[in-house]
């Protein structure tokens, strides 16, 4: 009941009013998660035994379905061309 009390005009205004808010607290997200990645990587490296101390077939279906449709949908590397000699331009 208090969607249709909404004002729709409202709403946009407080997004534009909080854009800039939004697109901070997003960057700062990113970077956490970059951190948290990174942190995660060096302990593996530091003590190599954690890469063995998990199961992938014990990886709950949920992770299992997002890292398959992320992978499915990350675009292939195509081969940069080579430049071309300076004979073969002409």
């Amino acid at each position: 009941m208090h969607g249709a009390l909404r004002d729709p005009q409202l709403d946009m205004a407080k997004q534009k009013r909080f854009a800039h808010l939004y697109e901070l607290t997003k960057a700062e997200a990113e970077e956490y998660a970059r951190d948290m990645a990174m942190e995660a990587t060096l302990l593996v490296k530091l003590f190599p035994h954690l890469s063995d101390s998990f199961d992938r077939d014990e990886l709950p279906i949920s992770f299992l379905l997002k890292v398959g449709s992320e992978r499915a949908d990350k675009p292939k590397a195509t081969p940069k061309p080579k430049p071309k000699s300076v004979r073969k331009r002409k």
